[in-house]
């Protein structure tokens, strides 16, 4: 197969199967994944409820699969804690994983075997260099064990969001892990943070901002997009143009610039079919391309990676579950898109700041170019005065003049006050019908709990009555057989009295 040629025949923006050869990896979702010097790595995973501890390695270079065996790192226990040694890397499902160097950093996820739940988060290092395995010491602020989290590398910083722990208690907690001193740390935001929540993906944007899209809790599915400015360390929640993206959770994202890519997805209904890419500058979504609905990218537990090749971008995507398990390479040749500089998102006061700011700008502005034209004017009739006679006369025409620019400014100065006081109130507004927001939400849950309890009771109620029913048809079906032997008994009696004597008569009348 001619690699070149297949490749350079991609169409932008459209997915295509990829042509591999050899064995395929086993099918699987909540896998990771990611691409190192021109090869796709694959780790772990769950298939029908088993979680899976294999590396799988995909050569994009020649579109071929194979096994990727690791050595233990010496030092390395067991899951149980007695000081056995491992040899293989340890099961897992629902883990993230960045690329560092030469190295993939796995952060949390199901382990087989760690049922303890006050466990903190496991950390584990694959050194493709030696092939080796690894358990990272962490120290401070050590997040809680927990899966389904986002994790996003930011220079030499894993930033941590999210996640559902071993109680199934949902997180909307940012954790911080600095890979060169292999500390924690839990970061103190402001502003009305996403709602906890896990199977989410998230993004950072100009080494500023901390996009987080989509995902669920345990009743309800996102598509809302929030923004962590890491300069303010303020949530927001920006308005956004464009296509509408659907509710999803287990979806995947990568970005390119200012582009971010999500593919797949669903609500343990449907698969999201449809690609869609936020231009993380203009804060508008696009929807690319879109499958059938069982198809393999319509898939929640899909993975998506970025790979380049001879200078070129494309997109990989591998594995998912919709109504079968997945193992399929997808690969698509995005089209280069604008790439402007990067729009400033602002939390509610940084944007009455900035509105405040504009306002002074063209206040300043305008009085400059007024003063200016007054100026200028004053100097005409200055000159007209030595070479007109009626000098005086245009020279009260420029003070006129001057008496009403300077209304005009006046009126501009009462304008940008009432402007600013209209921002006040929005910005009070907004913060009143966040919180009265996070409060119904929360009613909502609530409710939706008390509806849960009340079908179970609704249920329990119906094998009662079904239960009373059975009783009372027996209970007839007593009266009737009391009624027939007491109508019985009553004919018996009856027969009696019409025969005085009984048998003693009949004995009596047969000796006659």
């Amino acid at each position: 197969m001619d690699v070149d040629s297949w490749r350079w025949g991609l169409a932008y923006d459209q997915w295509v199967t990829l042509p591999v050869t050899g064995s395929r990896p086993p099918a699987r979702y909540k896998h990771a994944a990611a691409v190192v010097d021109q090869k796709l790595y694959i780790v772990g995973g769950s298939r029908n409820g088993r979680y899976l501890s294999d590396v799988q390695v995909l050569n994009l270079t020649n579109f071929s699969w194979s096994a990727l065996k690791l050595q233990m790192n010496p030092g390395v226990e067991n899951s149980e804690g007695n000081g056995g040694l491992v040899e293989a890397f340890p099961p897992i499902a629902g883990h993230s994983m960045v690329k560092w160097d030469k190295k993939l950093i796995l952060l949390g996820g199901n382990l087989k075997g760690s049922s303890d739940r006050t466990l903190v988060l496991a950390v584990h290092c694959i050194d493709l260099e030696t092939d080796t395995w690894s358990v990272m010491e962490t120290s401070g602020k050590v997040p809680i064990a927990c899966a389904g989290h986002s994790a996003t590398l930011f220079g030499s910083k894993i930033i941590m969001f999210g996640g559902e722990d071993s109680s199934r208690r949902l997180i909307n907690d940012i954790h911080v892990l600095d890979l060169e001193t292999l500390t924690w740390d839990l970061v103190e935001t402001k502003q009305t943070p996403p709602a906890p929540r896990f199977d989410h993906t998230a993004a950072m944007h100009a080494d500023h901002y901390l996009l987080v899209f989509g995902g669920c809790s345990h009743s309800s599915f996102f598509s809302d997009l929030h923004v962590l400015d890491f300069h303010t360390m303020e949530w927001s929640q920006p308005q956004i143009q464009g296509d509408l993206a659907t509710p999803r959770a287990g979806h995947a994202g990568i970005t390119i610039d200012e582009n971010w890519y999500i593919v797949g997805g669903g609500d343990n209904k449907n698969g999201c079919p449809e690609t869609i890419v936020l231009n993380m500058s203009k804060l508008s979504w696009l929807a690319l391309t879109s499958v059938k609905q069982r198809e393999p990218l319509a898939s929640e537990g899909i993975s998506i990676s970025l790979a380049t090749i001879d200078e070129d971008k494309y997109l990989v995507a591998f594995g998912g579950y919709n109504g079968k398990y997945n193992n399929e390479v997808f690969i698509m040749r995005p089209k280069p898109r604008d790439s402007s500089r990067p729009k400033i998102f602002q939390s509610p006061a940084a944007a009455a700041a900035a509105a405040s700011v504009t306002a002074a700008y063209a206040l300043a502005k305008t009085e400059k170019l007024d003063f200016a034209i007054i100026e200028d004017g004053v100097s005409k009739g200055r000159e007209e005065k030595h070479s007109q006679p009626n000098g005086t006369i245009e020279l009260e025409a420029l003070r006129e003049e001057k008496a009403k620019l300077e209304l005009t400014l006046s009126e501009v100065h009462g304008e940008s006050s009432k402007l600013k006081q209209e921002i006040d109130e929005v910005n009070s507004t907004h913060a009143e019908l966040s919180k009265e927001f996070q409060s119904v939400q929360g009613q909502l849950i609530a409710e939706r709990s008390r509806c849960f309890k009340l079908e179970a009771q609704i249920a329990e109620l119906q094998k009662m009555l079904e239960s009373m029913q059975s009783i009372e048809n027996e209970v007839q079906l007593l009266r009737e057989q009391k009624s027939a032997l007491e109508k019985h008994m009553e004919d018996a009696s009856s027969v009696e009295k019409q025969a005085p004597g009984g048998v003693w008569r009949w004995i009596a009348g047969g000796n006659n």
